[in-house]
């Protein structure tokens, strides 16, 4: 199961990685290359930043950003799949 939103609703376990999401937000750069190995959660973290930058902040709960994020503004989002 690769997304964010679907692991939420369905309770499934989930890593919390959003410290990191924070940390790369923090640094204020413009352009990030994600590259990882495949099978590594690509998708997942893609997703993971979608549903973060569409504002949906009740899919964070239990996460760290949920009580370390004040700006939950809502970004378009435009994802390409390949």
């Amino acid at each position: 199961m690769s997304e964010f939103d679907n692991i939420v609703k369905e309770n499934k376990i989930y890593v919390d990685k959003t410290k990191f999401i924070k940390k790369m937000l923090d640094q204020g750069r413009k352009y990030y290359f994600l590259s990882r190995p495949r099978r590594f959660g690509k998708t997942l973290l893609v997703s993971t930043l979608e549903s973060f930058f569409q504002g949906k902040k009740d899919l964070f709960k239990d996460t760290y950003l949920y009580d370390n994020w004040d700006d939950w503004s809502e970004y378009p989002v435009i994802r390409i799949y390949i």
